[in-house]
């Protein structure tokens, strides 16, 4: 990062634990992903390829080259692990990711059914040979608002039992299910009930594709908070938020810069 005489909140360089960008690339162009990566590669810890987009990306080798020459891990999406879950290929699932030299796995539940405790499993298999980031709530909004806060709760921390690193918590790439309502609104009330919970925050990873919710989660959890499903064009723009360079956090952020002294 360019020196400044700005006084801003101190963000570790990588390998970050706090602080987390996850950019979700939904199947960009080769070209420009090398070039949104190469712009914002000291603010991006992983990229996963979205859903399944990697079984029909043609560029895909090339893609993760450059992120390998970027110091930026990767992985692919859970929904991908469902589908080979649901035709009983899991050990097919394990050598695909191996084949392509990711070191992290994501495990989800978001749309087959399939228990937590389930899940939970799945994430004491993988754990051994990957860092495992789990996924909490599902695909559907309306299913998602059925699920208490306190079952979110209880997931989350079942899969930090079971081996996972980090949990996601569920947004989808349009920001419209899991923590949020079907209308994009953040469900408030659940996510101070997880941060309340005493489930340490740098095992979360809140998807935040949009600015309001990236903005929110900034303003309430800190520059610090871990933030998923960033568009590869956003990087900056998050990280600008992050530092209070944009007017959404700027005067929050300074106030709570004066308040730590």
């Amino acid at each position: 990062m360019t020196p400044s005489a700005l006084m801003l909140p101190r963000r570790a360089a990588k390998p970050r634990e706090t602080g987390l960008t996850m950019v979700i690339d939904t199947g960009i162009p080769l070209r420009q992903f090398t070039d949104q990566i190469e712009l914002g590669a000291e603010f991006i810890d992983y990229v996963k390829f979205g859903w399944g987009t990697s079984i029909v990306t043609n560029c895909l080798r090339e893609k993760i080259a450059v992120l390998e020459a970027n110091d930026i891990g990767f992985y692919f999406g859970g929904t991908l692990f469902e589908k080979f879950v649901l035709q009983g290929r899991f050990e097919d699932y394990r050598r695909f990711c191996e084949e392509h030299g990711t070191r992290h796995v994501e495990v989800s539940n978001g749309t087959i059914d399939m228990s937590n405790a389930e899940k939970a499993g799945y994430v004491r298999k993988l754990a051994p040979d990957f860092t495992v980031v789990s996924e909490v709530g599902f695909k559907d909004p309306g299913r998602s608002e059925l699920l208490p806060p306190s079952e979110w709760i209880a997931c989350i921390s079942e899969d930090l039992d079971a081996g996972a690193a980090l949990v996601t918590l569920e947004a989808r790439e349009s920001g419209k299910s899991g923590i949020c309502r079907a209308d994009g609104a953040l469900r408030y009330g659940l996510v101070e009930d997880v941060l309340n919970a005493g489930i340490p925050e740098k095992h979360l990873l809140f998807e935040a594709p949009t600015n309001a919710l990236q903005t929110h989660l900034i303003i309430r959890i800190g520059p610090d908070v871990n933030l998923g499903n960033v568009p590869a064009q956003g990087v900056i723009s998050t990280e600008t938020l992050r530092l209070g360079l944009r007017a959404d956090t700027l005067t929050a952020l300074e106030q709570r810069y004066r308040e730590q002294g």
